[in-house]
This record gives C-alpha cells, sequence and structure tokens, in this order.
C-alpha cells in the first residue's frame, strides 16, 4: 500500500490530530491510519484475518452531509488528483461514514501504479481528463465509523469487518467501490504470496480478528511477495564522496537486443567493496547501456544523479525485487548472488513482465 504523500505518523501525532476539530465528520480528517510492521512470514496461532496488499495509494474517505474528503497517509488531501471519487462519495446513499481502503487504477484489466501517480499533476484540466480516460476506483478493507455516525475504532475487527460488508452489499455504485477479500485460512494467504494470477497485489496484511482500529500505530503485519531477476552490470556509481563502489547499474535486453538501465542495487558487503571497485574499474568502457540509460531527466534527479560509470556488459547477478513499473524496479533491489554461470544475453525483460 503506497502513499504519494511523505510522512509517518507516530501515536503521538496520531493523537494530537484527534485533537483537532472534526469539521463535522465523525472523526478529524487529519486521523492517522493504522499502519503494518514488516515480517518475514505470516503470523499464525491466533485470531488473525489476511488481506492482500494492494499495490495503490491508501487513503481514508470520509462523508458528513454533502461534505466529502479524501486523505492520503500522511493527512494530505487527495480529493484535487481524483474528482471521480469525490463524485463516488456524493453519490453513495449514507449520509456519513469513514472508510479505509486503497485507491486503485486500471488499465486494460491489470491495476496500474503508474497511472496513479501521473494523477499528481499541478494543471487541473490534466486531472480532468485522466479522471475521465482511467477513471480511479476505491477497495475498502475497513470502516472507521458507521453511517450512523458511530466511531468504530476501540471496536474488533471483526465487527467493523461486518459493517464494512453490509455497507459494500448496499452502496456498490458503478464497481467504483468495492470489498477487499479476506480469508481466515493461512493456507490460503500464503497461496497468496507465490501466487501471480491476480497481478495487482505485492503481499498480504495480517490483522487480529480481536483487535482494535489504532490510528498511526503499526499493529497489523504485512508480508511482501518477492521475485528475482538476473540483471547485466551496465554500469556503477562511486559511493557520495569516497572512492569505492556505492551501486551497481542494472540492465536487461529488449527484443531489439539492447541493454537498458532497470534499476539499482546498493546492497554491497563493506568487505566485498575494494575488490568488487577494482574489477569494476578494469571493465570500464562505454556505452554501458545502449537503450535507455540512467541519468535522464527526472524529477528526482539530483546534480549528482546523472554521474555514473559505464561498464563492458559482462557481469550478471541476480537481484530481489518488489515493483515493477513502466519496465523498471520501482524501488532498490536486494543483491543475492553473482551468476557467473549466466550469458548476459540471457537477461531479458520477459523476467519482469506481468503475470
Amino acid at each position: 500500500m503506497a502513499s504519494p504523500a511523505d510522512g509517518k505518523p507516530t501515536k503521538k501525532a496520531a493523537l494530537s490530530k484527534a485533537a483537532e476539530k472534526t469539521g463535522g465528520f465523525p472523526l478529524p480528517v487529519g486521523t492517522a491510519p493504522m499502519e503494518a510492521r514488516s515480517a518475514a512470514e505470516l503470523p499464525g496461532g491466533g485470531p488473525w484475518q489476511y488481506e492482500p496488499k494492494w499495490d495503490g495509494f491508501r487513503c481514508l474517505a470520509f462523508k458528513s452531509g454533502s461534505d466529502v474528503d479524501i486523505r492520503a497517509k500522511s493527512g494530505k488531501p487527495l480529493g484535487r488528483f481524483f474528482p471521480e471519487i469525490l463524485d463516488l462519495l456524493h453519490r453513495l446513499g449514507p449520509k456519513t461514514f469513514v472508510l479505509d481502503g486503497e485507491l486503485v487504477i486500471a488499465i486494460e484489466g491489470r491495476l496500474s501504479f503508474d497511472a496513479l501517480q501521473m494523477r499528481l499533476h499541478p494543471a487541473a484540466s490534466r486531472v480532468e481528463k485522466l479522471s475521465l480516460e482511467t477513471p480511479a476506483k476505491l477497495i475498502l478493507f475497513d470502516m472507521l465509523a458507521d453511517t450512523d455516525g458511530a466511531v468504530l475504532t476501540g471496536k474488533p475487527l471483526r465487527e467493523r469487518r461486518a459493517r464494512l460488508e453490509a455497507f459494500v452489499k448496499e452502496n456498490a455504485v458503478a464497481k467504483m467501490v468495492e470489498l477487499s477479500p479476506s480469508t481466515l485460512d493461512r493456507r490460503e494467504a500464503g497461496r497468496w504470496l507465490t501466487s501471480w494470477e491476480a497481478g495487482a497485489t505485492d503481499g498480504v496484511v495480517a490483522k487480529r480478528l480481536d483487535g482494535a482500529y489504532e490510528c498511526g500505530e503499526r499493529t497489523m503485519v504485512k508480508v511482501k511477495r518477492l521475485r528475482t531477476a538476473d540483471c547485466v552490470v551496465g554500469g556503477y556509481r562511486y559511493e557520495s564522496n569516497g572512492p569505492l563502489v556505492g551501486s551497481l547499474l542494472l540492465g536487461l535486453y529488449d527484443a531489439e537486443g539492447l541493454l537498458n538501465h532497470v534499476g539499482f542495487t546498493a546492497t554491497i558487503a563493506d568487505k566485498e567493496r575494494a575488490a568488487l571497485t577494482r574489477q569494476l574499474e578494469a571493465l570500464r568502457e562505454p556505452p554501458g547501456f545502449t537503450g535507455k540509460a540512467p541519468g535522464g531527466p527526472s524529477r528526482w534527479s539530483s546534480e549528482r544523479s546523472g554521474e555514473w560509470e559505464p561498464v563492458r556488459p559482462e557481469l550478471v547477478v541476480e537481484v530481489r525485487f518488489d515493483h515493477v513499473g513502466n519496465r523498471r524496479f520501482r524501488h532498490g533491489t536486494k543483491l543475492m548472488r553473482w551468476r557467473s554461470d549466466k550469458d548476459p544475453r540471457q537477461c531479458t525483460f520477459e523476467q519482469i513482465a506481468p503475470p
């Protein structure tokens, strides 16, 4: 569950937010959603409910009479970027509620995180155009206040879930609001971690059935679905203000035989940096990447981001990754092992293609 706005609320921050005026909503719009801590495996041995971990924008949706609002995890407003969701909230029958869910956009039947990011645009005309071409929908997984305005955060999940299920059943509008699946079967949740059939989730979230909704606290448990890919080292960057390698620039070959930059890995053991630096410096040779290269224009580019050293495409490394967007790793990857047995030309985009 990603967010377009930075900030990780603490319990203290959540309590201070709760002291703000609600503006007529059952809870203040600055309410911090309950979050999850990472784990290597799904918890068991208790009353757990398991849900898919959606790859979208986490948000809280508020309604009180004619007033509606949607907020990111940080509390920042999202309504101007998703006007169709505000319209949806207006059209829902109940006059009052606070819901927890995920904003997603489907492109040709697949959820697209890139399409969500395109909404974060300063031009209202651009946002309006995209809202008509690729409308978002809201996948719901919790209810913080019901249609009578009663706050449910102190109630156990099993009660909140029952009320949410009834709400979705009564108020689904043109398939723009959906109920997130759930299971009490740990084995079924485990299959969600290994199956890529849906192509829309990036893991599983576990919640205590007897647990309250703890705003701003990491009381849920998340286990991410991870994959690996063999990539060609097409270049590297030095450590900031240092003589040793800091990160490896990774590439994959396309159908035309061009090596395209797809991301990086910086998880290099300190004891290996000196020897690896000497090995890479011996391979320095342009162009490194023959297709898309690193250091291109980007909203996130820094002055140093364009500084990299090209190498002959001879080294292959296996990396572990989570998300892919626009044929690139969205986050940094973890170096798993070197693949001296692998021909660089075997490292193609097929490895990271959607299911």
